[in-house]
């Protein structure tokens, strides 16, 4: 089994735009109503709402409050200087966390909060 998400959304080129541009994310699938991205092995799916054919479930838009997406990374102090560098707005400075977390927080497009991690000791330390 594998695990991945989706968010049905109108902003399909902006978040396409975020998560290739910041993260690199690869395009696995791209239409006008839908956009597959890759990121290692986890995938993210953007899908427009109201899409005729797609489950009562899967036609309204993201609210924008509720949900976040964390992103693994190796060295969270150089990847928020970089997206510093960028002009990203940061909506949580970098920070170390009790449970072994060094991370910081964006937003993306669709009001998503995208905690960026560097796991700094092990949770079972």
């Amino acid at each position: 089994m594998k695990l991945w998400c989706g968010v049905v959304t109108e902003k399909i080129a902006e978040s396409k735009a975020f998560y290739t541009q910041l993260f690199g994310c690869e395009i696995l699938f791209e239409e006008d109503w839908f956009v597959l991205l890759k990121l290692g092995t986890s995938e993210i799916g953007f899908l427009l709402p109201g899409m005729e054919g797609q489950h009562p479930l899967f036609q309204r838009a993201y609210a924008g409050e509720g949900m976040w997406i964390t992103i693994d990374v190796t060295d969270a102090q150089a990847e928020l200087a970089r997206f510093t560098s960028l002009g990203q707005a940061i909506e949580q400075p970098l920070r170390d966390e009790p449970w072994g977390d060094r991370h910081f927080v964006l937003r993306d497009p669709n009001g998503i909060g995208v905690d960026v991690v560097q796991r700094i000791t092990s949770p079972m330390e």
